[in-house]
């Protein structure tokens, strides 16, 4: 259809952000109850429409989160899952009944392979449970979301009975999965238009989309979706989520606000914050963004070739359809130095998209001006670093006092460390290892007697220049389960230290998550 036939529409499309819930299944990214809150009010920042906040009945965290996010966010709608069983839904009841702007998301599979397999219903059990589910829920709530698990696979004619059931039981938003990122645009937008046109009684709900990534059309997909008649978007920040992820916020959101013309559709998104939560996010899961992503990578406006540096001096919209400053990349990087202070630091970090106050500013603080004792310069990316930093650690733990090498090229290295907890000092010296850092991690292990393996160890810098702080992440597993831990310092070996401790940290918490746990999901 060409742009100027396109309908033109004030109503804008819902962003429902599933990052808490569907982006914390993917393998490593579980976060802890006061990571969840970081990020839930940075979404509120952003101007997210619905939080879906965890799946209550899954454990005491995802309860505890979704619980304490309904209470605390009063500018976005926190929705809670749970499967079209009884015991589910009062249990996400339970989490959100103190919140002032709640939704109960309630979801049953419906496509052939679904009902055979892990099911073993047929079509009339199927939509019998759902309408149990949703007038459940509905019951105990206002705001109602259903979801078919599997509708891209889903047969028309059933999805669409499906649907107009669920609506007349009182489902204010029906969602629309592609579970498992199988659909094209054509196909999915085919879908949606059908439903819009068959369904009687449509008119009574949102018709929302959730797309996954697996084709790599997660983002196609959705904007296709609302060309047929969606008025909600579920997607995450960074495309975070299970397998290859979903439908990323930032790019759908931009997509339609430089499209403008032709999709006739916006959002309330707060775009100059985008950069910054996915900044947020990227830290506390340990999940890197990669420098070309769209939006948000590091080089999504970098220019190198020739023609397009001279292009860009002459008019920069001959190479560029999106400013950086409007999704929240800052003019400048170098803002502060050894002199700033509380309120300049915390200032900045808003910027950045973080909250500093209190006891957390006092420590970021103290972090910062020993920082810049070591350098002239801080950027953001330091300051980022150091706010992450203290953001994963574990409160009455291990701490790192001091550590000494001795290492060369043939031979073993020698570790001293000393670590602390409370007023306990402990100390270990190994002889044995694979490389310094290797023997820095079997002393950690050795004082805090938890033994772990490790999985992925990456080392990058988080600004520029020689003195560079040195951001190491790291992943480890211990009895089936992974943790991460993160490290910072201007010395990569002490980075290293750090991240492992910080792990190992984790897991005396419990802050893990089951390798390889199935997981019911839309």
């Amino acid at each position: 259809m060409p742009s100027s036939d396109k309908p033109s529409s004030d109503q804008p499309v819902v962003i429902f952000d599933t990052t808490l819930r569907d982006g914390e299944q993917s393998p490593g990214c579980s976060m802890n109850l006061s990571e969840k809150l970081e990020v839930a009010q940075a979404l509120v920042d952003l101007g997210v429409d619905v939080i879906e906040a965890g799946f209550p009945i899954t454990s005491v965290g995802d309860f505890e989160a979704v619980s304490e996010i309904a209470k605390m966010v009063d500018d976005a709608t926190v929705c809670g899952l749970a499967r079209c069983r009884e015991q589910d839904i009062d249990r996400a009841w339970e989490a959100l009944q103190h919140g002032s702007n709640t939704r109960i998301h309630v979801f049953l599979a419906t496509s052939a392979i679904h009902r055979e397999f892990k099911l073993r219903m047929d079509k009339d059990e199927i939509v019998r449970r759902a309408v149990a589910g949703v007038e459940r829920a509905r019951n105990l709530c206002d705001n109602i979301e259903f979801s078919p698990e599997d509708a891209a696979r889903t047969e028309i004619d059933f999805l669409c009975r499906v649907v107009e059931a669920a609506i007349s039981a009182g489902a204010t938003t029906v969602n629309i999965p592609d579970t498992v990122g199988y659909a094209t645009p054509a196909h999915f937008q085919r879908v949606i238009e059908m439903l819009v046109n068959r369904v009687p009684n449509i008119d009574q709900a949102v018709i929302s989309v959730h797309c996954h990534n697996d084709l790599g059309l997660a983002v196609a997909n959705s904007l296709a979706a609302v060309e047929a008649g969606a008025g909600q978007i579920e997607c995450t920040i960074n495309g975070l989520g299970e397998r290859a992820g979903n439908c990323s916020l930032e790019e759908v959101v931009m997509a339609m606000r430089t499209r403008n013309d032709y999709y006739g559709k916006d959002t309330n998104i707060n775009t100059q914050r985008l950069v910054p939560i996915s900044r947020l996010v990227s830290g506390i899961t340990g999940m890197t963004v990669q420098r070309n992503k769209a939006i948000v990578g590091r080089n999504a406006f970098a220019h190198e070739a020739g023609i397009h540096q001279d292009g860009m001096l002459k008019e920069r919209s001959t190479y560029e359809i999106m400013r950086p400053e409007d999704v929240g990349f800052t003019k400048t990087d170098l803002v502060l130095g050894k002199h700033s202070g509380r309120a300049a630091l915390a200032d900045r970090a808003k910027a950045l998209g973080f909250h500093l106050d209190g006891e957390l500013l006092d420590a970021v603080f103290a972090d910062f001006k020993k920082l810049a004792d070591k350098k002239k310069e801080i950027y953001d990316g330091d300051i980022a670093a150091l706010i992450e930093q203290r953001n994963t650690q574990v409160a009455d733990q291990w701490q790192l006092e001091s550590y000494e090498v001795q290492a060369h090229s043939d031979g073993t290295p020698k570790v001293t460390v000393t670590l602390n907890r409370g007023e306990q000092t402990e100390s270990a010296t190994i002889t044995e290892g694979d490389g310094p850092l290797d023997a820095l991690f079997r002393a950690i292990e050795t004082i805090t007697d938890r033994s772990v393996v490790v999985r992925d160890f990456r080392v990058q810098s988080t600004s520029k220049g020689k003195d560079a702080q040195g951001e190491s992440l790291i992943e480890v597993e211990h009895n089936g389960k992974l943790y991460r831990g993160r490290g910072v310092s201007t010395d990569t070996v002490e980075a290293g230290a750090r991240a492992f401790l910080n792990a190992i940290n984790r897991v005396e918490a419990g802050f893990g998550q089951q390798v390889g746990e199935p997981v019911d999901a839309v």
